[in-house]
């Protein structure tokens, strides 16, 4: 429920962010410790299942199956607090809010995702939605990236990754493989010239999956461009610009025309953190990488994309997290060292066809960590099952298991 901001009000636990990683940790809380007062602080009306909008611009999700009132997802006993945060105060426990209240703390829970900074490429944002320009990381744009499919018979489409990290590293190649799986199976791919650009040098940060997605990008026929950044788009001329650089690292300026254009776009810390004392060097929430626990002040944790941690920026991750976060918050209060241990895992369900999916889980410095065994998964090659858990049972975890608390293969 929404309550009355007045200053001075005082929460056990404070959670900044009602995404997936603060209702997912409120939950996680409440199951160890159904007394604890907490509140959760989000000004957005909507909450969203945002692993959905890559099915949605593959033609596969509608788009209103991704959304939900946050209202509707706030657990029982939780106060909801329909504002946004303008600064924390680590010093006095408390967090200041945009009507000029303050909430103090025992513990805060640092939890409001990052900055999709479309802004950072030129004439980006006065074109998304138009022009063959679109992106699957707005849940208004990615009903486009589907319109544009279906309607393209002919001619260049580009889809572009920014440097890392970023909200889902597969996300870029996920609207790029449903794309062009689309106009194979529509006999149009023999017309269409795809080019996929890539700030960073590999196909995908964790070696034992590329071989499966080389074939892919073979099979479709992609030109691929590492090191190529997008600086700039003019939709009006259907052209984008990259920054790269030669072999002897001058730099330089490459210019492509599209018919069909998929920006991922750069992505950063929210200002709210990163103009904080809680921010490291790079912007990002400082915590310990196991426990998430910050590395200066003891009762401030964070959870979800939001970290400094080197873990993938995924769903899966802060599914993950928000156990971790709840059983050491609660061994804080009772007067304990931390005892649970996140151990990097993040999952990136690699939409490679219609109807496979590479399911990569992985942790800390690439390690895998599958969930299933070998005859589920098949370890690094695309399955019929893995996309029957994406499209079936991922979305239902989310819903009824994740947002409530309900662990399955994912407790500390």
């Amino acid at each position: 429920m929404t309550v009355s901001n007045t200053p001075g009000t005082s929460y056990d636990i404070v959670i900044v962010g009602a995404g997936s990683a603060g209702i997912a940790t409120a939950s996680s809380l409440l199951k160890r410790n159904g007394s604890l007062r907490i509140a959760l602080i989000d000004p957005s009306p909507d909450h969203y299942y945002q692993p959905g909008w890559t099915m949605v611009g593959g033609g596969i999700f509608k788009p209103e199956s991704t959304h939900r009132k946050t209202a509707d997802l706030i657990p029982a006993g939780v106060d909801w607090i329909a504002k946004s945060v303008t600064g924390f105060a680590p010093d006095d426990n408390s967090v200041s809010l945009d009507n000029d209240a303050s909430l103090i703390y025992g513990h805060l829970v640092v939890a409001p995702g990052l900055k999709l900074d479309w802004a950072a490429v030129e004439g980006l944002e006065e074109t998304l939605g138009k022009n063959g320009v679109t992106s699957n990381y707005r849940y208004d744009l990615a009903p486009y990236t589907w319109q544009l499919v279906q309607g393209l018979d002919s001619g260049k489409a580009l889809f572009t990754q920014p440097p890392m990290p970023i909200k889902c590293a597969g996300a870029p190649q996920k609207a790029l493989y449903l794309s062009a799986s689309q106009w194979l199976t529509s006999g149009k791919l023999s017309n269409i010239d795809i080019e996929f650009y890539n700030a960073g040098g590999a196909l995908f940060g964790v070696a034992a999956y590329v071989p499966a997605l080389t074939a892919y990008m073979e099979k479709y026929e992609v030109g691929i461009n590492y090191l190529h950044n997008l600086i700039k788009v003019d939709g009006a001329s259907k052209t984008a610009w990259f920054k790269t650089a030669d072999a002897e690292g001058n730099e330089q300026i490459v210019e492509s025309r599209f018919d069909m254009l998929h920006v991922c776009p750069p992505q950063c810390a929210p200002d709210l953190v990163k103009n904080s004392e809680l921010s490291g060097d790079d912007g990002w929430l400082e915590v310990d990488p196991a426990s998430l626990q910050h590395k200066r002040y003891p009762n401030i944790w964070g959870a979800g994309d939001v970290m400094d941690t080197t873990n993938a920026k995924t769903m899966a991750a802060a599914r993950k997290q928000a156990p971790v976060v709840a059983q050491n918050i609660c061994d804080a209060i009772s007067g304990q060292a931390p005892s649970a241990v996140y151990k990097g895992y993040g999952s990136c369900p690699l939409t490679v066809e219609k109807g496979k999916i590479v399911l990569a889980e992985f942790g800390y410095g690439g390690e895998l960590t599958p969930s299933f065994p070998g005859w589920l998964n098949e370890g690094t090659k695309p399955t019929r099952l893995a996309w029957f858990l994406k499209v079936r049972i991922l979305p239902l975890v989310y819903w009824h298991a994740m947002l409530k608390a309900r662990e399955w293969l994912a407790g500390p």
